[in-house]
C-alpha cells in the first residue's frame, strides 16, 4: 500500500525504532486508508479516508466520499463530522482533553470501521539543548529535548520536526522503559546530507531554525510509528505493490490510525 508510506514520508523522514513488529508484508493496494488525530489543543480536528493504489503508481489516492464518520469520548460528546473535500472530515464544536477516551466510527463503501484511542496527560517540555559532533570533517547537530518523565512506567512520546519553511518532518519515538521517572538523555539527530533528488531534504547547519513538536501518545500509536520506523529502515523489499503495513489501531482490515495525543512546540536556531 504505497500510500501508508506516503503518509508517513510526506510527513517525516527515518531516525531509529526501539524493537522488531511483525509486518505484513501482502499487497495492500485498494484497502481503506484512516489518518485521524485528535489533540489537546483546540479543534477542528480532520479525519482523511483515502484509498491505498500500488506502490508504482503516481502518489494519486483515491478520495472516500459518502463517508459517516462519528467522533465520541467517554464523557459523552459525540459528533459527526463534515465532509470538506479530498478525503477529508472536519470536527466543529468538538474539544480535545487529556485522559479521556476517544472513539472513531467510520461506515464507508458498505463496511463499518472503529479505532479507540486515550489521550495521556501532557509531560512538560522544558526546552530543546544543541550539541554537535564532528566525523569525517562533517558537522552533525542533535538537539536534547529537556523534559521529566513521570514515575509511573508507561509513558511514550513522538518527537517531529522541521527545518526552516520546509514541510517535510523528520520524526522519532521514545518510551520509558529504560529512563522511566528520569531527565531524558536522548538527543535527536538532524539531518546531515542534502539529496539532489529530493529538495526537501535539507542538510542542517548554522542558522536553521528547527520547529520541534512533542507528542505524550498511548501505546498504540507508539508501536504504529515504531514500526513505521522500522519498515522505512528496512528499505521494504524491492519492487512490489507494497514495502509493508504497519499495525494499525482501527479494525476490520483499514489501513492508517487513529491517534489521541497531546502536543506541545518548541524552536531553536542552530549556532
Amino acid at each position: 500500500m504505497k500510500n501508508i508510506i506516503f503518509i508517513i514520508l510526506s510527513l517525516f523522514a527515518v531516525t531509529s525504532c526501539e524493537k522488531e513488529i511483525d509486518l505484513d508484508l501482502e499487497d495492500q493496494s485498494g484497502k481503506i486508508v484512516i489518518e485521524g488525530n485528535i489533540t489537546n489543543k483546540p479543534g477542528p480536528y480532520i479525519v482523511r479516508i483515502t484509498k491505498s493504489v500500488a506502490f508504482t503508481q503516481n502518489n494519486q489516492y483515491p478520495a472516500v466520499v459518502g463517508a459517516q464518520v462519528v467522533i465520541s469520548d467517554n464523557t459523552g460528546q459525540t459528533e459527526t463530522l463534515q465532509y470538506i473535500g479530498d478525503g477529508n472530515y472536519r470536527t466543529s464544536a468538538f474539544n480535545g482533553a487529556t485522559g479521556r477516551t476517544y472513539t472513531l466510527n467510520i461506515q464507508a463503501e458498505g463496511k463499518q470501521y472503529t479505532a479507540q484511542s486515550t489521550m495521556p496527560e501532557a509531560v512538560h517540555l522544558d526546552g530543546l539543548t544543541q550539541d554537535s559532533f564532528s566525523f569525517g570533517g562533517e558537522i552533525t547537530y542533535a538537539l536534547l529535548p529537556v523534559f521529566t518523565d513521570p514515575p509511573a512506567l508507561g509513558n511514550r512520546y513522538l518527537f517531529n520536526f522541521t527545518v526552516n519553511s520546509l514541510t517535510k518532518k523528520t520524526f522519532d519515538v521514545f518510551s520509558d522503559n529504560v529512563n522511566n521517572g528520569m531527565v531524558n538523555q536522548r538527543p535527536i539527530f538532524l539531518p546531515n546530507e542534502e539529496d539532489d533528488n529530493d529538495p526537501t531534504k535539507h542538510k542542517v547547519i548554522v542558522g536553521d531554525t528547527i520547529h520541534m513538536e512533542m507528542q505524550s501518545i498511548d501505546n498504540n500509536i507508539f508501536t504504529y510509528y515504531s514500526a513505521l520506523l522500522q519498515i522505512i529502515d528496512g528499505g521494504g523489499p524491492g519492487g512490489g505493490v507494497t514495502p509493508s503495513n504497519p499495525p494499525s489501531n482501527i479494525s476490520n482490515g483499514a489501513l492508517g490510525y487513529f491517534s489521541a495525543h497531546t502536543v506541545q512546540r518548541k524552536k531553536v536556531i542552530i549556532h
